[in-house]
């Protein structure tokens, strides 16, 4: 005979109308329950195992339910079954986002590519993909990564994950999709890229030539849209339920006072649009297994980096007017971004698709 100790682990069904009540048995064969109620008890899991066997009994989780669970009384069959005073954590759910831990955010094991990932930004995120145990491939058209990059390189040991460097232009699409081949045939998977490269120039639209914009588009937009294709053939072969983020700008949403670059700003709008119809056509799972590859976008507002620094120096001014255009009364540091884009590629994010998350310091929200 057992009955209810008060230390059994219960919890909710995600219906809120049922729940569990969990104990460990020993000796039990089988298990039958003395209590009447309007939701008749179910016992599930007993077994021969002399062990160590789990009854779970069903019940309805409205107002009676205290009475009920105190009212409790079960009865073996073969034996005296007693029930230990240990918990037997509950079962977990088929959303796996429930019981959000660390767990969630590891990436151990995992293949990256980061676009744009020599400095700035883009090495900051490939670091902090590193740091959750990931193995990231930093993309970039410098011959060399800098001194960061090494510096960067040296810190990853002591996480467990790997940094890795490959030159590589994402305007140069030939080789662009044999990189990406070799670095997912060398692991056989590839479970996400972030799409950081990118290029800006300050200038007034009537001093834009043809070959400015094509040149511009071609890293900007092309260069994400031939990435992301790329990624998402061996994330297909290989059947790997990838993540990708896309860097966009606050710049893609609204006319940024005191930045005149038109074709950069327009190009992000696009990139945003971008991750929206790629969510929509890569996230489903398909018949044979492929797809579940997830899209999203980060839209940063101004980032204290290697190309924003270069802007300072082109227009006077200008790094006063900005601090001054955001809620808090400063630019961002590129490691203020390693959270959200460590969120948009591990299964913390696994419902998120077509989504743009804005990183901005409330600039957009006045």
């Amino acid at each position: 005979m057992v009955s209810d100790t008060g230390d059994a682990a219960v919890r909710q069904h995600g219906d809120g109308q049922y729940g569990i009540l969990y104990y460990r048995f020993e000796n039990v064969q089988n298990v039958t329950t003395t209590n009447e109620s309007s939701c008749p008890p179910l016992w599930t899991g007993c077994s021969k195992d002399p062990q160590s066997s789990i009854g779970k009994l069903y019940f309805d989780s409205s107002a009676q339910t205290t009475s009920f669970l105190r009212a409790s009384i079960f009865s073996c069959c073969c034996c005296a079954a007693t029930a230990t005073s240990s918990k037997v954590p509950p079962e977990p759910r088929e959303n796996p986002a429930v019981g959000l831990g660390p767990s969630h955010f590891n990436l151990e094991g995992g293949v990256f590519i980061v676009t744009g990932g020599a400095r700035g930004l883009g090495l900051c995120l490939a670091e902090g993909l590193v740091e959750a145990g990931g193995n990231v491939y930093c993309f970039d058209r410098e011959a060399g990564p800098s001194k960061d990059w090494g510096e960067a390189a040296t810190r990853a040991k002591q996480y467990g994950g790997s940094l890795h460097y490959r030159q590589q232009d994402v305007s140069d699409t030939k080789h662009l999709d044999q990189t990406i081949e070799s670095i997912a045939d060398k692991h056989q998977r590839l479970d996400g890229l972030i799409a950081a490269a990118g290029v800006q120039k300050i200038c007034p639209a009537v001093e834009y030539s043809a070959g400015d914009v094509a040149q511009m588009l071609a890293i900007n937009y092309t260069g994400v849209m031939m990435t992301a294709t790329a990624a998402a053939r061996q994330m297909f072969k290989y059947k790997c339920r990838g993540s990708m983020c896309f860097i966009a700008s606050m710049s893609g949403q609204v006319a940024n006072k005191g930045l005149t670059s038109p074709v950069y700003n327009s190009s992000k709008a696009a990139v945003i649009q971008l991750a929206r119809n790629l969510a929509m056509e890569w996230s489903p799972i398909r018949k044979d297994g492929t797809g579940g590859i997830r899209v999203n976008c980060i839209s940063p507002g101004h980032i204290l980096t290697p190309m924003v620094l270069k802007n300072f120096e082109e227009v006077p001014g200008l790094r006063e007017k900005w601090e001054s255009e955001n809620m808090m009364g400063r630019l961002a540091e590129a490691t203020e971004f390693k959270g959200a884009a460590l969120f948009l590629l591990s299964k913390a994010s696994s419902f998120m698709t077509g989504s743009n998350i804005v990183i901005d310091g409330g600039h957009t929200s006045w």
